[in-house]
């Protein structure tokens, strides 16, 4: 119905349960926690297989159209429109989620209720992988609250504790505001053009002159979808949920979920908002610099680690729009999406070690961590050196491309502010430099806080995943080529989008 790589996902998400109970039967109840979590991993592996089958029928036909009842089709049926964008984002989803859900097997394991946190796990990557495959709003909207409310529940999981509670309160208000703001743009669009799919919406509003509701459901589509990807000042939930959030949870928040944020502006805007360009490249450019302004300086002034993580998130989040902004830097966008994933995953891992190993996040009392978990931080060092662009770690060459496209988009008359947004951005790469040297001298260099002198490396089965995305962070930045290539695959199919248009309109 939905295709081989979301079956699967929905599949095990219905069918976990009935293993944990299956289980429990056969009298192996204290069992029943890793057999769940190897079981979701399965299902993560072959929805990661079919994908892969996925990937090389899109690479042949461009574009790959699934309705989802016989004869009821676009423009008002519901249907799935994949091109190769989709299957560059499920790719980063599914794969950081393979990770995070290996880490949890043990990093969750003095929890309750596991059965249930991988349900929720499985359910929040499946629902990001539908939201971009979707090729309507109403698809994307489903899809979307199902990421959504499983988001929610598993930043507030440990609901023994207030502040998690809180956290996932406040992101569920904020991301409510969003979702109602992005209904009301949908309802404005389909009064329009009468439909709510995403090819015909582009065909009928190619051509359309500027007028109010045109500029006003852009706008309501910028708010709505720029909560989820944490743009000032729509990211006060942010900060707040991913310390609280399990660390693995907090990988995938960081890694995707404000990435599938990203993919809705960029899908749409691109898409059905053409004849607005100028109006909406302005208002996220200008969006983009004080995001990842605010950001920088706020991680900057923070103690805790994964909250100096969270706000670094923010501020990542403003290069990738800013990348969208210039159009030269779509594919450079795509790549730091790419690279972000990676790293934030692997600084988030190596976070939640620390907590797990230590029972701390204040990062005066990890000083001198190094000597008790050497793995661990020399994975984290690689991480931080790579999201502060510090070569020849992968960061480095996309925070260059973005700044190069912001350079060269400032060339053209009618974008020549964005040369004084690509000095802003250096400025604010320089500042992320700062106080990542300064968490790896407190790692490394200094002297062994109380905290750490009875710590020991993380279990074998956390430092899998992490070693392997520390891996991925030199392998792309010193051979680039094949992910660069798969990102700007991506690009082109959104800059040259005749032929998902032309897939579902003729």
């Amino acid at each position: 119905m939905f295709g081989l790589p979301l079956n699967t996902l929905l599949i095990f998400v219905v069918t976990t349960p009935l293993v944990g109970r299956l289980i429990e039967y056969a009298r192996l109840a204290k069992h029943r926690d890793k057999v769940c979590g190897l079981y979701a991993l399965l299902g993560l592996f072959v929805s990661a297989y079919f994908l892969y089958d996925l990937y090389q029928v899109v690479a042949l036909r461009s574009v790959v159209v699934i309705t989802f009842l016989q004869g009821y089709g676009p423009p008002l049926g519901a249907c799935f429109e994949i091109d190769m964008l989709s299957v560059f984002m499920a790719s980063l989803i599914i794969g950081l989620g393979v990770t995070a859900c290996l880490y949890s097997i043990r990093y969750m394991e003095h929890d309750t209720g596991l059965v249930l946190y991988y349900v929720l796990l499985q359910g929040l990557v499946a629902g990001m992988v539908g939201v971009v495959f979707a090729g309507d709003f109403f698809t994307l909207f489903v899809f979307w609250e199902l990421m959504c409310l499983a988001s929610y529940c598993l930043v507030a999981y440990r609901k023994e504790r207030w502040a998690p509670v809180e956290a996932g309160f406040k992101f569920l208000v904020m991301s409510s505001f969003g979702n109602v703001t992005v209904l009301f743009a949908m309802s404005l669009l389909y009064g329009m053009t009468g439909t709510l799919n995403l090819a015909f919406l582009a065909s009928s509003l190619k051509n359309a002159t500027s007028s109010v509701w045109i500029l006003l459901a852009m706008l309501m589509v910028v708010i709505g979808f720029g909560v989820e990807a944490a743009l000032v000042p729509l990211h006060f939930w942010l900060p707040d949920a991913h310390p609280e959030a399990p660390s693995p949870v907090s990988a995938l928040l960081s890694g995707v979920v404000i990435k599938t944020g990203g993919y809705a502006l960029l899908r749409i805007l691109f898409l059905v908002f053409p004849s607005v360009q100028m109006s909406w490249q302005l208002i996220l450019a200008i969006a983009a610099v004080v995001t990842m302004t605010v950001g920088n300086l706020m991680a900057l002034l923070q103690e805790d680690l994964k909250r100096l993580l969270a706000y670094s998130s923010v501020a990542q989040m403003g290069y990738v729009i800013f990348g969208l902004t210039t159009l030269y830097g779509v594919t450079a966008s795509l790549f730091h999406v790419m690279n972000h994933a990676i790293m934030k995953g692997l600084l988030f891992f190596c976070a939640g070690c620390y907590v797990h190993m230590t029972g701390t996040r204040d990062i005066n009392e990890l000083s001198g961590v190094w000597k008790r978990m050497p793995v661990t931080t020399v994975a984290f060092t690689i991480g931080a050196f790579s999201i502060a662009g510090i070569p020849p770690f992968n960061g480095f060459l996309s925070e260059l491309m973005l700044v190069t496209a912001g350079i060269k988009a400032g060339t053209q008359p009618a974008q020549s502010y964005m040369s004084i947004f690509a000095a802003i951005m250096i400025l604010n790469v320089l500042v992320s430099v700062a106080y990542y040297l300064r968490l790896v001298q407190t790692f490394v260099l200094k002297k062994e806080s109380s905290k750490v002198e009875k710590a020991r490396e993380a279990p074998f089965s956390m430092l899998v995943p992490i070693s392997l995305l520390a891996f991925l962070c030199i392998l792309i930045g010193i051979y680039p080529y094949p992910f660069l290539s798969f990102a700007e695959s991506a690009a082109n199919a959104v800059l040259q989008a005749s032929s998902y248009i032309s897939a579902i309109t003729g």
